[in-house]
């Protein structure tokens, strides 16, 4: 295992690390995630136009419409939001206007979406693209304009304001030049040219999503995460990166269909992974700190006490560096090994429909039993999964922590002698 760590430390660390502080997925990963908020109360009144019971639900159902106006304009513009938290990270990045960039980025996205006549209506713009199914070309258009921004503003192309003008003035004509080429340029490539972005980079990343969704797609991840976890890196930054906008889009087509009262097509949006597989946190500790708080190894014991609450509330660092898991062989087998298992079999039971998928983005910050609860819009079933995984888990992490805490009582035991022949 030692081997394995070296191998990881010098092949798989350094692009990993290089990977993390990429400034462009840096700034997809904060752009995203500043979408959070919106995208966890707009999912919740979806729960509240179809709650799980059936009276609750009729007397419900007049007033669906309504009660959806907040999930759509929220979850349904979920790309809207993104492009500017991507647009606006990215330029502070450059260290240049953070505004800017986020409105440039927001005013490219818009391009890509065509308006239509409705008759009674005016213009109007159409939806279905402004969500996570447009997650991708929000990340490619935030890049775009910010790229263009930056180009334009390292050159001096842009216009100058005197002194004494406020700065926010003086910021709003510094970008008209890049706003000038950026809107021409999706302007003539989108409706004089005729070219759809958004049905291309649909169809780049198509193969993408549909591969995230099968079970490779899921153990993929999982193993990355805790590979890096267990060798000290944030796994899920790294990796989260990269798979955030394929999880969005997968969780955007559940809620789409949950809306429209169709079954829902994807069993690994992100929500699965939060409450089936890192069930108190990545690793699914919960299980190894059940073990700890019941120690014979007085560090063991200690170290389980003090992650035992952040554990239910899925913040699994007091333990990870605590315990350690990383760079720790023993623990580190389970750690990786479970995770597998567990996700395996949380995907076969929502394939095989025995456990409702999940399409609520409930707060991560829940104890797994509740959020995978509301996760999967009330499905009690969910819990027993939930539980079924959590019993797996501390069967996994068993003989690993026990061969791992007669270690540790060992080191104490030599500790606590040495003590007391100093004490002599």
């Amino acid at each position: 295992m030692n081997k394995f760590f070296e191998i990881v430390e010098k092949v798989l660390m350094p692009p990993m690390t290089r990977l993390a502080e990429q400034r462009h997925l840096r700034a997809v990963r904060d752009g995203i995630i500043s979408t959070m908020a919106l995208i966890i109360i707009g999912s919740f009144f979806l729960v509240i136009a179809f709650p799980p019971i059936p009276a609750l639900a009729d007397w419900i159902e007049p007033h669906v419409g309504n009660i959806l106006i907040p999930f759509r304009l929220t979850m349904g513009l979920m790309g809207l939001y993104a492009s500017y938290g991507i647009g606006y990270s990215l330029a502070k990045s450059y260290k240049i206007d953070g505004v800017s960039g986020g409105v440039l980025s927001l005013a490219a996205f818009i391009l890509t979406i065509s308006p239509a006549m409705v008759d009674g209506h005016g213009w109007v713009l159409p939806m279905a693209n402004a969500g996570g199914a447009g997650m991708f070309v929000a990340i490619i258009m935030s890049i775009f304009a910010v790229e263009v921004l930056r180009f334009l503003q390292s050159r001096n192309i842009m216009f100058k304001m005197p002194e004494g003008v406020p700065d926010s003035v003086s910021r709003s004509f510094e970008a008209l030049i890049p706003a000038a080429v950026i809107i021409t340029a999706v302007w003539l490539v989108r409706y004089m040219i005729g070219f759809d972005i958004q049905e291309f980079v649909m169809s780049l990343f198509k193969p993408f999503v549909t591969a995230g969704n099968t079970l490779p797609g899921i153990l993929i991840p999982i193993i990355l995460i805790t590979i890096l976890w267990a060798a000290g890196i944030h796994g899920v930054s790294v990796v989260g990166a990269v798979a955030r906008p394929i999880w969005l889009v997968l969780l955007d087509e559940n809620l789409q269909a949950v809306a429209d009262g169709r079954a829902m097509p994807n069993i690994a949006p992100e929500p699965f992974f939060q409450w089936f597989v890192w069930i108190g946190g990545s690793g699914a500790t919960i299980a190894l700190v059940l073990w700890m708080i019941f120690s014979k190894s007085k560090y063991l014991k200690g170290v389980g006490r003090a992650s035992l609450i952040p554990g239910i509330c899925n913040i699994n660092e007091p333990v990870i560096f605590g315990a350690p898991i990383m760079l720790n062989p023993i623990l580190a087998i389970p750690f990786i090994l479970g995770p597998v298992i567990t996700g395996t079999i949380s995907y076969i039971a929502m394939t095989l429909n025995l456990v409702g998928r999940p399409y609520i983005l409930a707060p991560w910050t829940l104890p797994a039993p509740i959020g995978a609860y509301m996760a999967t819009g009330g499905d009690w079933r969910a819990i027993v999964l939930v539980l079924i995984n959590i019993s797996i888990m501390m069967a996994i992490y068993y003989p690993f922590f026990k061969s791992y805490e007669k270690k540790m009582i060992a080191e104490e035991k030599e500790n606590q002698d040495e003590e007391f022949l100093y004490a002599e």
